[in-house]
């Protein structure tokens, strides 16, 4: 193996040198949620395996990556170095639509600018903990977590609220990207669930973008949440792509 030299650049990153020319780079990024997620990009093929050794040298697990589903290679790759797989996760494109969706009796969609702050967070947390308690929220692609003093960090214009009968039971946050927005999370209480409610939330969101010039919106599913792809697929959404998240213990 030719002459490779590993320097750790910064905090997060890293670099493959060779004959004085950079051949490679490394990086560690810190999620909301507490994640590490890793991730190597070379010129020299054997320059992978000096990074990805040094790096997982480095840091605490658990590390996470994010690998291309079409890119096998690459994650044979990680894998050697004992990555397992933790979700499949799917890339949808979901086109934008005019008009007011009607909904369910006795709901009422509410824009997050003129939620109560503390009622929203409520149920921001009221379903982190149902989520937690069956699928777990690590399949949920959009986190929204604690700041270090306890209070949610929530953005009112990225959320869409549903209410019914006074209470606060679903939302869904959109978050504009250029000329286009990424649907981050829909989410409805369970014991109102089968009402139309997640259907009305992202067919609202849906509305609202395409009055303001978006033209389509993008979306990550946990490939085993199947109700996720069925709300998503029943609005028109189209498979574009898909990642696969790995995990190293």
């Amino acid at each position: 193996m030719e002459h490779i030299t590993i320097v750790r650049t910064a905090g997060t990153q890293w670099q493959a040198v060779s004959d004085g020319l950079v051949v490679g780079h490394g990086d560690v990024a810190h999620r909301p949620d507490g994640r590490l997620f890793v991730s190597v990009d070379v010129w020299q093929d054997p320059a992978f395996d000096r990074l990805a050794a040094a790096m997982l040298a480095d840091l605490p697990a658990p590390l996470h990556t994010l690998v291309g589903a079409a890119d096998p290679e690459l994650a044979a790759r990680w894998q050697r170095f004992g990555f397992t797989l933790a979700r499949r996760e799917r890339e949808y494109v979901v086109p934008t639509a005019p008009g007011t969706p009607v909904p369910p009796p006795e709901v009422t969609v509410l824009p997050g600018t003129q939620a109560d702050p503390g009622r929203l967070g409520a149920l921001e947390r009221a379903i982190r903990q149902e989520v937690d308690a069956t699928v777990g929220w690590r399949t949920m692609p959009a986190e929204v977590v604690p700041a270090p003093g306890g209070s949610l960090p929530l953005d009112p214009g990225r959320y869409t609220v549903a209410v019914r009968d006074g209470r606060y039971v679903g939302l869904v946050r959109v978050v504009p990207v250029r000329s286009r927005a990424r649907i981050g999370l829909v989410a409805v209480r369970a014991g109102d669930r089968r009402r139309g409610i997640g259907r009305t939330l992202l067919a609202h969101a849906l509305g609202s973008l395409h009055h303001r010039g978006i033209t389509s919106a993008w979306a990550e599913v946990d490939e085993s949440n199947a109700a996720a792809v069925t709300l998503l697929e029943g609005a028109g959404a189209q498979r574009h792509g898909g990642y696969l998240e790995l995990v190293r213990e």
